[in-house]
């Protein structure tokens, strides 16, 4: 079995020829102490840290950041000047108002995250064949963008889909383009393969949501392979961690990204064990961000990669709180063999259930994680577009 290629990646960026476990843990001390001292000298947000840590130990003594951190003070954490500047991504909730997220980035924190993606891709692109990209096009420096150089990067062709197509749309992608992978959302995709019986689509990999196990269960049995998923976030840098031939967990890009998890009460955990997980992008060149709380819960495989790799792997990601309540639904609800897709709502304690179906469902469930449930579904036609374009979640 081939080690991940994200290890020749991480050998290629920092100058070595093998890597080890050692090495990783120096690589990230020296950033850290040289992020840590940038800090202090430029007197920002993270002033107050100390200016050289002794050991990767002492980064847990250090305070965390947090989502209102980020929304209250981002432009402090901010090291370049605006001239510098490639892309600002922000994140407002629907339906709320004030301050909303702001990650800034710059041309090499970009250019990083491409060959992060080429690294990642390069597992189940290959070379003259097409992948079909369902992931949002928003300009230069855009996340569909910076994957569709990726796949270029590997000699492939990016087919250029994004969101909000209608399914009769990206029906017409799969007839006439017959794209050999997938890049998108796990339930867009699962939709597709149920609409679509026989296709091209051979491999693919997941991201930017959860893939609840009954999903991935099904999307595997329909392609013939594995699933590869993919772990990310606009604090990441958008490339985080992503799966390799052993199918084992996800390999973090630990010489940019230092992981902790974390129980409710903010105190480390041991690899093995599930919590909150925490982050600190050392090689961040716009936007570092040190302890930052990223609400995700998974843990870090406690035993070694079968693949070989030193490189800490995260297992399944969900988000805490109500927002881990979709996937749990979508595993129950997904089923249902007939189902395209669905929207949740939940009003006084029942769950609204609008979806699109192939045929008639029978033997509906009338309870669901505990809440009485109301159908609504509809037959399928092609102008429909999928529920979500976004994370799913419980309206």
């Amino acid at each position: 079995m081939n080690r991940s290629a994200l290890d020749a990646l991480v050998r290629e960026q920092e100058g070595l020829t093998h890597l080890t476990r050692e090495a990783i843990e120096e690589i990230q001390l020296k950033k850290l102490n040289q992020l840590l001292a940038k800090e202090q000298r430029r007197g920002g947000f993270y002033k107050g840290l100390p200016a050289e840590l002794s050991s990767l130990s002492e980064l847990s003594r250090l305070p965390f950041t947090t989502e209102a951190d980020l929304k209250e003070h981002g432009h402090r954490m901010v090291l370049l000047s605006q001239s510098e500047i490639d892309r600002v991504r922000t994140e407002q909730t629907s339906g709320t108002t004030g301050q909303g997220k702001r990650v800034y980035y710059s041309l090499a924190d970009n250019e990083r995250t491409i060959a992060f993606f080429a690294a990642g891709l390069s597992e189940l692109v290959h070379p003259e064949e097409k992948t079909m990209i369902c992931m949002p096009f928003s300009g230069p420096g855009g996340l569909g963008e910076l994957i569709a150089e990726a796949i270029r990067r590997l000699g492939a062709l990016p087919l250029c889909v994004g969101i909000g197509k209608s399914y009769g749309e990206l029906l017409t992608v799969l007839h006439k383009e017959k794209p050999e992978t997938f890049v998108g959302m796990p339930v867009p995709l699962l939709s597709l393969l149920r609409l679509q019986k026989k296709s091209s689509l051979a491999r693919a990999l997941v991201s930017a949501d959860a893939c609840p196990l009954t999903v991935t269960e099904e999307i595997e049995h329909r392609l013939k392979s594995r699933l590869y998923p993919h772990y990310g976030s606009r604090e990441t840098g958008l490339g985080g961690a992503v799966t390799c031939p052993a199918f084992s967990g996800m390999h973090l890009r630990e010489n940019d990204i230092i992981p902790e998890i974390i129980d409710a009460a903010g105190t480390p955990l041991p690899k093995g064990q599930w919590g909150e997980l925490v982050i600190t992008t050392i090689q961040a060149d716009a936007m570092p961000l040190i302890r930052y709380r990223t609400g995700d819960y998974t843990r870090l495989n406690a035993e070694a990669c079968p693949c070989g790799s030193p490189l800490v792997r995260l297992d399944r990601v969900v988000r805490l709180g109500e927002k881990s309540q979709m996937a749990e639904l979508d595993s129950q609800v997904f089923r249902l063999p007939n189902l395209v897709d669905y929207r949740a709502r939940k009003k006084e304690g029942v769950l609204y259930l609008d979806g699109y179906v192939t045929n008639v469902c029978s033997d509906l469930p009338k309870e669901l994680s505990g809440c009485p449930v109301s159908w609504n579904l509809k037959p399928f036609s092609p102008e429909q577009m999928p529920c979500y374009l976004a994370k799913r979640s419980i309206l």
